[in-house]
C-alpha cells in the first residue's frame, strides 16, 4: 500500500513540476494539477495541502539524492577512474531524475531565491560541485574539478545553448568537455 501512495506522490510531483515549468509556479493552481492528473482535488489534498508542499517535497527528494551521491563519491578512492565515475553519475542524474527540477528552476528562480528550501538546495549544489577535489589539490586542480562538474550541470540546461541538438547530444558533449578538464588536471 505504501508503494502505491509513494507512486501517486511521485506522479503528483512530476505533473506539478511540468505545469510549474510551463506556466510558472505562481500561475499554476492545485486545481490544474488535479485536472492534469485526472483526479479530484480532495484526492490531491490527501497527499499535498498546497503547491508549496509539492515543491518542497520535490526539492527535499533532490537534496536526498545529492546526499546519496556525495556519500557514494566520498567512499570512492581518490583516483582518476573514480572521479570519472562520479562525473558520469552526476551526468546520469541530471539527464534523468533531476531533469524536471532543472526545467522548473529555469522559469521559477524567484521561488527558489525566496524560499528557505532554495538555500538548502544551493548549499548541496555547492558541495556537489566541490566533490571531485580535495584541500590537498592545487588551487588550479580544485578549480578545474569544479568547472568539470559545472560543465555537466550547465550542459543539462537547454536554455543556455542556441544549438540544434538533442538533450542526449548536449549532455554527451558536456561530459566530454568535463572529462577533458579532469584529464588535464
Amino acid at each position: 500500500m505504501s508503494g502505491r501512495r509513494s507512486d501517486t506522490r511521485d506522479r503528483i510531483q512530476q505533473i506539478a513540476l511540468e505545469l510549474f515549468a510551463e506556466q510558472g509556479y505562481e500561475n499554476t493552481s492545485l486545481r490544474e494539477v488535479a485536472d492534469r492528473l485526472g483526479i479530484t482535488r480532495p484526492a490531491l489534498y490527501y497527499h499535498y495541502k498546497t503547491k508549496e508542499d509539492i515543491l518542497v517535497g520535490v526539492v527535499e527528494d533532490l537534496i536526498r539524492s545529492i546526499d546519496e551521491l556525495l556519500d557514494w563519491a566520498r567512499a570512492q578512492p581518490r583516483t582518476q577512474d573514480a572521479r570519472m565515475a562520479v562525473l558520469r553519475r552526476i551526468t546520469d542524474l541530471l539527464s534523468t531524475r533531476w531533469r524536471p527540477l532543472i526545467k522548473f528552476s529555469q522559469t521559477n528562480q524567484r521561488f527558489l531565491d525566496t524560499h528557505p528550501i532554495g538555500d538548502q538546495l544551493r548549499n548541496r549544489m555547492l558541495t556537489m560541485v566541490s566533490v571531485l577535489s580535495g584541500p590537498e589539490d592545487t588551487l588550479v586542480r580544485q578549480f578545474e574539478a569544479r568547472l568539470a562538474v559545472l560543465a555537466v550541470v550547465i550542459g543539462s540546461v537547454p536554455a543556455l545553448f542556441d544549438l540544434d541538438v538533442t538533450d542526449e547530444q548536449r549532455n554527451a558533449v558536456a561530459l566530454e568537455v568535463a572529462t577533458k578538464l579532469l584529464r588535464e588536471a
